[in-house]
């Protein structure tokens, strides 16, 4: 059979489905149906502000600017994480082991640093070396990822499974199943990365807003981003189209990796320590920050403000929880759970 001409995957999907049927009534209804998918859009951020405003009545300390800023920066992890998740979900695709690679990075490169310090003559240099591994790391695990599940021919789900616990339990072993701390002035070099502010906002918030932007123009200006979402949509019609599938997946798992690395160097200043529990269900938080935001689980369909939307979500009622005595902070991960069950019983029948 001829190959379609390679202009771009999306349209070739376009053209091979099937013309709608004239449905009688249609005009009569159709302006409500469009006023219902732009509503349904909005669910989130309708969503969110609800529960600012009910945080706000339940603790007056919620709506303080530095309850605001806290909140926002402990969304900066779990919403990098989530912008490169959603590429991931939206091509098809999952992964499990984000948690666990970000424990492994952030213990390998502190050990790097407290290595590297004294044989480069500069704590400077170290640290800055050091958050360079981080994300060289996280592209090189991406890569590993995309290389089995393209060439291995291995499903998403139990690649990242694995991975889940090689990355953890390597992460143990450097550390004895304790601690890998890094050293006192690389952590005083260091801190500023978390720590500091730029114009009153934090240094992660930034960062995650440059992220999230970055991944908004990729994902919806750029010919791979419409590879992503027509490989998610309908991998075989991506193939008619001679989009390069194996390559845009593998990409993909590269970008989340990247993102892990920029989250984890993040985060690394923020204890300047790394332990088996580093990174504990941040898979969990980021697929819940996706999934809420409204990506598709079935792939072909999302966007990175639903992603951000939901993470700012999905913080605002971990810190509600913190501030009252609804239920026990310690149900912050079943909270998260429900909601990813809920999101999907609501998606089931969505494509």
């Amino acid at each position: 059979m001829p190959q379609v001409p390679a202009e771009n995957a999306t349209t070739a999907a376009v053209a091979a489905a099937p013309a709608p049927s004239v449905v009688p009534g249609a005009g009569r209804h159709g302006g409500a149906t469009a006023w219902w998918g732009k509503l349904h859009g909005l669910g989130p951020v309708i969503g969110l502000v609800l529960l600012c405003i009910a945080g706000t009545l339940l603790n007056s300390n919620f709506a303080t600017y530095d309850n605001v800023m806290n909140v926002l920066t402990r969304t900066a992890f779990i919403g990098i994480i989530a912008v490169g998740m959603c590429f991931v979900i939206i091509s098809g695709g999952i992964d499990l082991s984000v948690g666990s690679m970000a424990a492994l990075i952030a213990g390998s490169v502190i050990l790097f640093m407290n290595a590297m310090a004294p044989v480069l003559g500069s704590p400077l240099a170290a640290v800055v070396v050091g958050m360079l591994l981080a994300v060289v790391l996280g592209a090189v695990f991406g890569l590993v990822h995309g290389l089995l599940i393209t060439k291995g021919r291995i499903e998403p789900f139990i690649v990242t499974l694995g991975t889940l616990g090689i990355f953890r339990a390597y992460l143990t072993y450097f550390s004895n199943g304790g601690a890998i701390t890094l050293e006192n002035d690389l952590s005083d070099i260091y801190s500023p990365v978390y720590y500091a502010n730029l114009l009153g906002v934090p240094i992660p918030v930034w960062i995650f807003l440059l992220v999230a932007v970055i991944g908004g123009v990729i994902l919806n200006r750029t010919a791979y981003g419409r590879y992503v979402q027509a490989i998610g949509s309908n991998e075989q019609v991506a193939q008619y189209a001679a989009v390069d599938v194996h390559k845009i997946k593998i990409l993909t798992y590269m970008l989340l990796g990247v993102c892990v690395g920029i989250a984890t160097l993040l985060y690394v200043p923020r204890l300047g320590s790394a332990s088996p529990t580093t990174g504990l269900l941040w898979e969990l938080e980021a697929i819940a920050a996706v999934i809420v935001g409204g990506t598709v689980l079935k792939g072909g369909a999302g966007s990175i403000t639903g992603t951000v939307v939901g993470a700012i979500l999905l913080s605002v009622i971990s810190n509600i929880l913190n501030l009252t005595s609804i239920i026990s902070v310690y149900l912050n991960a079943a909270v998260q759970g429900f909601v990813i069950i809920a999101v999907a019983f609501m998606q089931r029948g969505k494509r």
